[in-house]
């Protein structure tokens, strides 16, 4: 009998499922006993390490392998509350760990809801700078080593559509807000319906009004059952800000409120009065005194961090420079920020960029050149140092200025700062090495201005002008300081007033003599004088002096209008000139006025003695005088188009091909032309002188032609009898006729045959070089004319016409 059919392999698939099955149990087994001690945690109760808390296993051993041992007080409180999934606000001091305040609770509820990448996004975590958010992104790739979580990196400065492919797979999320908005509207596989958290660290700084409409366009995205929690240093209770993200009962967690500083203990916090020029002195003194320190200074904007790196680079302190800002690329600022995490001793030039959340190791000094915009900045920028109580040093430099109301600020937000003085022994001055940079190299003078220009547009927005004052700051001096040989021209530096101020001269020009005198507007107007007067260009070219020494020449000219230049007048400059006269003494030279002027003068004084008028001739065009009796007359001078109605009628010349200048033919006068006759009358007149002209003409064209032709044949007729007696000298000597060449033999018919053609060759005029050839025996002294005779001469050559005459030539030439 054949054996019973068995299904092969049956025991071991038993086996093999039953091993699955004991693991998806133990599993649960260990998420629900897990869940049940986040029931059991007592909020009220402090503890002190993780191994405290309620975890998971992957996330114990990352915290293990990550060396983090101990909590920090917003940990010990923030994590309590977030793992039983409240919403959260958090505020503590910089630098106290708030980054594994939320990042443990973001692993432990996605791994108590075995969140697996088949569940799309779980976790979002937004941070307001790209630094900050590499920073999270470092930490949660610590702690999470041991999850399986898929997490990913949103920031810009990288490829979109690299990004875009494997969004769709992520479960947690670290990005900055722009970024992200930008994934959300065109990235089809991202997916957030299934979101639990949304973290925002530094969130006062995300909600405010540089990123408020782009937050509201993500919130609008997600959905509202999900767990948020917020953390920063300076943290926000606004009721708005809370609403938009629809917090449900959130728990307030602020471990030190009630401290009695805002900053940690082991700051050390002191400000300089420091005037707006010397700023750069005394930084450069600061990092010339401090070369084996970790420095990062703070500056308003990006303009000014580059041109305060590359001047500093220039004079070369003794000590690394770096510089951050938010115009650089992506790539370069990643380098910048793991460069200095890295240097023992450097110096960091930053913006804003650099003051929030970022993480630098060891950092000894936070130098503030620039005031920072609200106290919350300032608590921020000092956060760079003292970090996990370690001991730091900050120092604010203050302009005389905005003294009073940082330190009010300050004293609000419960920052203990001390003042402190410099040492005028120690500082060293770096003005005149920028100026004689700029002024060598035109790109450093450029950046120069354009970081004068963005300080100014950053004290003109800010909104605190109690510390904040444009018109109280020394900009000239500024400018100086920079190395700039003046301060550039900004449109809105006027202030608000500008309006005011345009239309005060208006005001004043209709105002009474009473009126102004008697009343407020009387005392403003003594206000007005006794301020500094606007000059403008035009009052500048009239102050000049010297204007009244002139060359001899200058005084025949004449001005616009027609009027002689009174070259002894003097003007109110000349006058003034004179108290220059022991350094350069002019001798000047005054001009004799014409007969009219001289005249006028004469009038004038005549007419001062009677007590009339003071009269003045002014001659316009050689004919036509105006009298000058009057202010309306004198102004008239001023006035070129009022002088035409006063001036003769202008003529016009036009010049032949000769040179010859005539007047342009015009319209005559109707009544003129009717004097001189009928119209048809002229008509024939005009036409028998026109042709009698003609004729005229015509006559003279024929004579200068016949001239032309009796002067060409007298020349042909010399040149006949200059060739006819050449011929007579050559028969009288018998010799061989010059000209033709030297041959051995006897040409045939070159005798009758030729002397006809020669003849009639000669006598013609040929305008062609012809080639003459010498004989061997002719005499050097030779006429030349004889030679061109004999030139023309051999220009006959022995026609060939028959056979029979070709082989007699060929015949002669062999011999």
């Amino acid at each position: 009998m054949a054996p019973p059919r068995t299904s092969r392999g049956k025991g071991p698939k038993q086996k093999h499922d039953s091993g699955r099955t004991l693991k998806r149990k133990r599993g649960e087994d260990e998420i629900t006993t897990l869940a049940q001690k986040v029931e059991e945690l007592d909020l009220k109760t402090a503890l002190k390490n993780f191994s405290d808390l309620p975890l998971s296993d992957p996330t114990a051993r990352g915290l293990t392998a990550s060396h983090f041992k101990t909590l920090t007080d917003i940990q010990s409180r923030a994590i309590s509350h977030a793992l039983k999934g409240r919403d959260i606000l958090g505020a503590a001091k910089t630098g106290s760990g708030k980054t594994l305040a939320f990042l443990v609770p973001v692993l432990e509820n996605l791994y108590r809801r075995q969140w697996t990448e088949y569940d799309g996004l779980g976790a979002l975590i937004l941070a307001p700078t790209r630094e900050l958010a590499i920073q999270i992104f470092e930490v949660l790739r610590k702690v999470g080593r041991y999850h399986a979580f898929s997490a990913g990196l949103v920031i810009g400065g990288k490829s979109l559509r690299e990004e875009q492919e494997r969004l769709g797979r992520m479960n947690i999320l670290v990005c900055t807000p722009g970024r992200m908005l930008q994934h959300l509207d065109q990235t089809a596989m991202l997916e957030t319906n299934n979101l639990q958290l949304l973290v925002m660290d530094e969130a006062d700084r995300i909600l405010d009004m540089g990123f408020q409409k782009t937050v509201d366009a993500i919130v609008d995205h997600l959905p509202k059952e999900r767990q948020t929690m917020l953390f920063s240093a300076t943290q926000t209770k606004k009721v708005g800000d809370l609403a938009r993200l629809s917090l449900q009962d959130p728990e307030y967690v602020a471990v030190h409120e009630t401290a009695a500083a805002a900053t940690p203990s082991t700051l050390q916090q002191h400000y300089t009065i420091t005037p707006l020029a010397t700023k750069l002195d005394v930084l450069w003194s600061f990092i010339r005194s401090n070369l084996k320190s970790k420095t990062v200074v703070f500056l308003s904007s990006g303009k000014q961090v580059r041109f305060v790196y590359e001047s500093f680079r220039h004079l070369q302190p003794g000590i690394p420079l770096m510089h951050l800002h938010g115009k650089q690329k992506q790539g370069g600022r990643l380098d910048i920020t793991t460069k200095f995490s890295q240097s023992q001793h450097a110096v960091l030039f930053a913006t804003d960029v650099a003051a929030r959340g970022l993480d630098f190791p060891a950092v000894d000094w936070v130098i503030q050149v620039d005031c920072p915009e609200d106290s919350d900045t300032y608590i921020h920028r000092v956060g760079r140092t003292a970090r996990y109580e370690r001991v730091g040093r900050a120092v604010l430099f203050l302009d005389p200025s905005e003294e009073k109301g940082m330190l009010k600020r300050l004293e609000q937000k419960k920052v203990p700062i001390e003042k402190i003085n410099i040492k005028a022994a120690k500082q060293q001055s770096i003005k005149n090495q920028l100026q004689n940079m700029c002024f060598k190299d035109p790109e450093l003078k450029y950046l120069g201005q354009k970081a004068f220009i963005s300080y100014v547009k950053s004290i003109y927005v800010q909104k605190d002008k109690e510390i904040f004052n444009l018109k109280e700051l020394k900009l000239e001096d500024y400018a100086a300081s920079l190395g700039l040989p003046g301060a550039p021209r900004i449109k809105f530096i006027k202030g608000d007033d500008t309006k005011e101020r345009k239309n005060a001269s208006w005001k004043m020009a209709h105002l009474t003599d009473s009126e102004a005198e008697s009343g407020e507007e009387g005392a403003a107007k003594k206000d007005k004088k006794d301020e500094k007067e606007v000059r403008t260009r035009y009052d500048r070219m009239f102050e000049r002096r010297n204007q009244d020494v002139l060359a001899g020449h200058y005084s025949k000219l004449i001005n616009d209008d027609g009027t002689m230049i009174d070259s002894g007048a003097k003007t109110a400059a000349g006058e003034d000139a004179d108290e220059d006269a022991d350094f350069l003494s002019v001798k000047r030279v005054f001009a004799i006025g014409d007969e009219n002027l001289g005249k006028a003068d004469s009038s004038d004084s005549e007419a001062s003695s009677d007590g009339e008028k003071d009269t003045k001739v002014v001659q316009l065009d050689g004919k036509n005088e105006l009298i000058i009796d009057s202010k309306r007359r004198e102004k008239l001078l001023k006035s070129k188009k009022k002088l035409l109605k006063f001036k003769g009628k202008g003529t016009r010349l036009v010049y032949d091909d000769e040179g010859n200048a005539h007047e342009v033919y015009e319209m005559e006068d109707e009544e003129g032309f009717k004097a001189r006759g009928d119209a048809d009358t002229q008509r024939e007149r005009f036409l028998a002188e026109e042709t009698e002209r003609t004729r005229r003409a015509d006559l003279e064209d024929k004579e200068v032609a016949r001239e032309k032709r009796r002067e060409k044949k007298e020349k042909r007729k010399a040149r006949e009898r200059a060739l006819a007696a050449g011929e007579a000298e050559d028969d009288e000597e018998g010799g061989v006729p010059h000209g033709l060449p030297f041959v051995p033999f006897e040409i045939p018919g070159s005798d009758s045959g030729s002397e006809a053609e020669e003849k009639e060759e000669a006598s013609r005029p040929s305008k062609k070089q012809r080639v003459t050839f010498a004989e061997p025996n002719s005499d050097s002294e030779e006429d030349p004319r004889q030679k061109r005779t004999k030139g023309k001469k051999t220009a006959a050559q022995p026609q060939i016409e028959t056979l029979a005459d070709l082989e007699e030539l060929a015949s002669g030439l062999l011999g």
